[in-house]
């Protein structure tokens, strides 16, 4: 069962309560919903903060994010943010119809080429990591709207580098007994996608191996290393990767890996803002997760990850959400109309695409609007509805970060969610 996210009189979170005890609530007028995904009310009184401890763990990546808040009893809140992948796309596109632009003569944006003082500045990033560290920060933020967070414990890479470089580097405690040689094979089982370099077998026990033999003058070195299983390492025995008929090998072991600089680049500037927001924050590595994930016989999520980040051991698990990302402005030009030059719209409609809306007591998606924004169209899961602005009622923007699971529901439902909302 789902809990119901709960703030205070003056949008202060407080612990969530079950879905009995809000439905009283919103009848009784002793609360409103303020928020359907996840699903949140606001007290219309001052309550007293009785708030329990609650350690939101965060499961850092380049392409998800994995956040899972838990108390000392139970888990509150858990899933993955899918990031964008598009900005880059976009960032070209956008030079593109300037240029174009300029080169017409129309209106356009000075061109500016040397004299960007935001990318001579120290702590630069490119726009597409720039944007992949703000959507983390967003991400925190969100959760603390509605859960009162009191430790923050966040993963910041699955390997140390420093290590990758020197196999015998020492002073840090973590790199003893037990947990030793877990980050290099880690970051290989990502770079070869946790499958024999050479016959790609999967789900078999996998060997970190030497692509040039150290008996022939091969190194440690993480370019000179892949992982492959104990049959073709066997039969491979003193050829470099080259002779037993794999040339690609070495290429492929010379990329670095797109996430690593990600990390590099993002880990610790995460880590330093939520610090200077006043969050008592804590990091760890990807491979003491894995080894813990491993010892509670969970399986690999984004979830689960997060769950062991923030030190869950026995906590009642909750459902886990699946939150997405939406353009909030669109810049295409408008080529639609007949006889006309083509112009960007200027005028922002009433509905966009994706918002949730009511009509005829039900609830539906927005495709879109046309008729110069008089006349909407819904959707839901298999029928499509074409209807005048007038009939329709916004419950919820769609743009921006949405938790789209499990308080989506279709338009037929009679579960809590659809019978609060009316």
């Amino acid at each position: 069962m789902q809990k119901v996210y709960v703030q205070n009189k003056d949008k202060t979170p407080l612990m969530p309560c079950k879905q009995a005890k809000a439905r009283h609530l919103i009848r009784d007028k002793k609360a409103k919903v303020v928020r359907c995904n996840p699903f949140t009310i606001r007290l219309n009184w001052d309550c007293e903060k009785n708030i329990q401890p609650v350690t939101l763990g965060v499961d850092t990546g380049y392409l998800k994010i994995g956040f899972s808040a838990i108390t000392n009893t139970q888990e509150l809140i858990s899933g993955e943010v899918q990031l964008r992948k598009d900005v880059s796309k976009k960032i070209s596109e956008r030079r593109t119809y300037r240029r174009a632009r300029r080169s017409r003569k129309l209106w356009h944006r000075k061109s500016r080429f040397d004299n960007r003082v935001s990318a001579k500045k120290k702590d630069w990033l490119a726009p597409s990591i720039q944007h992949k560290l703000d959507t983390h920060i967003k991400a925190i933020d969100k959760i603390k709207k509605i859960l009162p967070i009191t430790q923050i414990n966040i993963e910041v890479a699955t390997f140390d580098t420093q290590k990758m470089q020197n196999p015998k580097i020492r002073g840090t405690e973590y790199q003893q007994g037990e947990l030793q040689g877990y980050e290099q094979k880690e970051y290989l089982l990502e770079k070869w996608y946790r499958k024999c370099a050479y016959c790609g077998k999967t789900n078999v026990p996998l060997e970190v191996e030497h692509i040039v033999p150290k008996s022939r003058g091969g190194s440690d070195r993480i370019s000179n290393l892949t992982i492959a299983c104990n049959k073709c390492n066997q039969k491979k025995g003193n050829k470099t990767a080259k002779e037993f008929g794999y040339h690609e090998i070495q290429e492929k072991a010379n990329k670095s890996l797109k996430e690593v600089a990600f990390m590099n680049n993002v880990r610790w500037k995460l880590v330093n803002q939520l610090k200077e927001q006043g969050n008592k924050v804590s990091h760890t590595y990807g491979y003491i997760t894995k080894y813990n994930r491993a010892k509670l016989g969970l399986e690999k999520s984004h979830s689960n990850d997060s769950f062991v980040i923030a030190n869950g051991i026995s906590q009642k698990r909750c459902k886990p959400f699946i939150a997405t990302q939406t353009r909030r402005n669109n810049r295409s030009i408008q080529t639609n109309r007949k006889g006309f030059k083509p112009s960007i719209r200027r005028q922002r409609y009433k509905f966009q695409p994706n918002d949730m809306v009511r009509f005829n007591k039900k609830i539906y998606k927005v495709k879109g609007v046309f008729n110069y924004g008089k006349w909407v169209r819904l959707s839901d899961d298999s029928n499509i509805i074409d209807t005048n602005i007038k009939n329709v009622s916004l419950i919820t923007y769609g743009k921006g970060l949405q938790f789209k699971y499990p308080i989506h529901l279709p338009p037929n439902s009679n579960d809590f969610e659809r019978s609060l909302l009316g």
